[in-house]
């Protein structure tokens, strides 16, 4: 349920001898749970198929199949297409001036359709995914200003028409195109096939090759793709912070190899991160593995320029109990 923080404004004055006091009437400020603003600012998300195995590229759970061994993924992929229903993870952490919104997009197979005798381009367990910046404007769900994509060891920058955000130490890569659900503007995000890389969509009608699904966010329904071009199916939204959920498994051995990195033996060992273990290759040193997720404030603060009020201090973030 949505909290409403009741805002007074108390004034004191003294008229014939006698103290008195003027309230001013309460002003309500809608204050949105983690769900409902991560619903509000989830992605259209284009997602390209490959067209041998079209299903690979689905989006899904972490546990599709019943469980968190992601040491057998890759194998059940195939098992039982109805499993793979969209689902995207989320995390939310704020200061006093912003929302930082991470969505994390997970498939069970990393590949490419060529030869790959060396594990060059091959792996089990697949997760990048888009960090969003969001100002508290006053309005309920506040202001979208800034988005950065993670397209396996590479970060790229974009903001939407009318940001006042330019580049900073990273270089913006292009402007955030928005598209309307149920009449409200989202963020757009593509990936691609196999490799999943993430990227800002481009505005493209057409996908590489043809072929792909178009994913929406909803509420309340998961839909299993039709076909590899399916142009209308739905993702959920799962808490990273859940009760049972990724970060509260960070230390599971049965998910992890390490801290932040998927268990996997098709493929690369172990090449698959959580959003705590993405890492952009060339970005400086003061910005170490994971902290996209883990300190999205000071990333965005040197990504960008001209944020304006701007605060680094977190009022509230899960990955710093």
């Amino acid at each position: 349920m949505t909290l409403l923080r009741r805002l007074s404004v108390v004034g004191s004055a003294v008229a014939m001898g006698a103290a008195f006091a003027v309230v001013a009437p309460s002003v309500a400020v809608a204050v949105p749970s983690d769900a409902e603003l991560a619903l509000r600012w989830a992605p259209i998300h284009y997602q390209d198929t490959d067209s041998s195995d079209y299903d690979a590229d689905y989006l899904s759970r972490i546990d599709y199949d019943g469980e968190w061994d992601t040491l057998n993924n890759w194998e059940h992929q195939d098992d039982d297409l109805s499993r793979l229903g969209g689902w995207t993870y989320y995390s939310v952490v704020e200061t006093s001036t912003h929302w930082f919104v991470v969505y994390s997009y997970y498939h069970p197979r990393d590949w490419e359709d060529f030869p790959d005798p060396f594990d060059l381009f091959t792996h089990e367990n697949d997760m990048e995914g888009v960090l969003l910046t969001v100002r508290k404007d006053g309005s309920t769900y506040g202001k979208l200003e800034a988005m950065v994509t993670v397209a396996h060891t590479d970060f790229f920058s974009y903001v939407p028409a009318g940001s006042t955000y330019t580049t900073g130490r990273e270089t913006v890569d292009g402007t955030l195109l928005l598209q309307p659900v149920n009449g409200v503007p989202h963020p757009t995000t593509r990936q691609e096939a196999k490799g999943h890389g993430a990227f800002a969509w481009d505005g493209a009608a057409n996908f590489p090759g043809g072929d792909g699904v178009v994913y929406a966010p909803s509420a309340t329904t998961a839909k299993v793709p039709s076909s590899g071009n399916d142009r209308a199916a739905t993702y959920r939204l799962a808490d990273v912070f859940a009760a049972g959920g990724m970060w509260a498994r960070r230390s599971d051995s049965i998910t992890y190899a390490g801290f932040g990195t998927f268990r996997g033996d098709n493929g690369a060992d172990n090449s698959a991160n959580a959003p705590w273990g993405w890492d952009d290759q060339n970005d400086g040193g003061d910005l170490p593995r994971g902290m996209l997720a883990t300190d999205p404030a000071y990333l965005v603060s040197v990504y960008f320029a001209n944020q304006g009020s701007f605060s680094l201090t977190y009022t509230r973030n899960g990955y710093r109990p």
